[in-house]
């Protein structure tokens, strides 16, 4: 991703309307970025495990194999052993042909179990390759993983700087204009109001989260943080399910595709609403037209009106 140019590194001087609109558009490209670098964790985690389970498919069918192997020996020991058992002899000592048709039946049983165990012994080396391969692949594509999210990370500490010397730089009524644009109006009820407010949320877990969530107001905003002293706006929803018992992914994204979609007029508190296409921030509904949500850099964890946020996209409801 490439980000807007910041005022000081275009040729002319902006003006302060253009200060304002290129920091707050630089302040969401870097979310985007910063949900993109959590989404990419979320990413290599996965994968991690996924070798992990192939590391362990592949041993089970390896030990299976070798199980296989000392039965196909011994099988082979206990015919060297008693010597082979031919048909011609069974037909010479055979007393009756009821004992011939027994005897008969008892070789062909010997040897179809010689040939299940082959066929066993075949196939768990099957699976063991395969097993092995799964493996090395699914740690291929972890470290591809590993490797850009390492390279975004560089990217997004580099970017940050950038935003911070740039947001400094503003007076405090463009920081105020920048926070409304990017963060939403905050509501001006004190944050203790709205926490005494009764909360009638779908489900005791989304109603622990909401409390969660809006004991954290106040609390920084930080790129990658997921509390409990500071939060990206990920970061934030994922600590406050959790205190419900609940697990959420640290990325927006992926948040965006759990639990059930909720239409914005049916919305409760405890449901999950997210912004920008592609989903790029995620906050927390907690009735009456607002939300609590982590915005950006500057502005810490806040009660907004849920209309005054840009780009709303969809919702969905975690838990209840």
């Amino acid at each position: 991703m490439t980000l807007v140019a910041l005022p000081g590194s275009a040729s002319a001087e902006p003006n302060a309307a253009q200060v304002t609109q290129l920091v707050a558009t630089a302040s969401h490209q870097l979310e985007v970025v910063s949900e993109q670098v959590n989404e990419a964790r979320v990413e290599l985690s996965s994968q991690q495990a996924a070798a992990h389970r192939a590391d362990r498919v592949s041993a089970e069918a390896q030990a299976r194999n070798a199980a296989m192997r000392d039965q196909v020996r011994q099988i082979a020991r206990a015919a060297y052993t008693t010597g082979d058992v031919s048909r011609l002899d069974v037909m010479l000592t055979s007393k009756s042909p009821g004992d011939l048709l027994s005897q008969m039946g008892t070789l062909d049983a010997i040897a179809g179990h010689q040939a299940d165990v082959l066929r066993q012994t075949s196939q768990t080396a099957r699976e063991a390759r395969q097993a092995r391969t799964a493996a090395d692949r699914a740690a291929t594509k972890a470290k591809k993983t590993l490797d850009t999210v390492t390279a975004k990370q560089a990217q997004l500490k580099a970017q940050i700087a950038d935003y911070k010397a740039e947001y400094a730089r503003l007076t405090a009524v463009q920081q105020r204009a920048v926070s409304r644009q990017v963060a939403g109006q905050a509501v001006q009820a004190p944050a203790a109001a709205v926490m005494a407010a009764p909360v009638a949320a779908s489900s005791q877990a989304a109603q622990i989260a909401v409390q969660t969530a809006l004991a954290q107001v106040g609390k920084p905003y930080v790129w990658g943080a997921s509390g409990p002293n500071a939060y990206d706006c990920s970061g934030l929803t994922m600590y406050s399910y959790a205190a419900a018992g609940v697990a959420l992914p640290h990325s927006s994204s992926a948040q965006s595709v759990m639990g059930i979609p909720v239409s914005r007029d049916q919305l409760q508190p405890g449901d999950l609403v997210f912004f920008y296409s592609p989903v790029s921030h995620v906050g927390m509904y907690i009735g009456n037209g607002q939300m609590v949500h982590a915005s950006t850099s500057g502005t810490p964890v806040q009660v907004v009106s849920l209309d005054s946020m840009p780009d709303y996209n969809s919702a969905r409801r975690i838990a209840g």
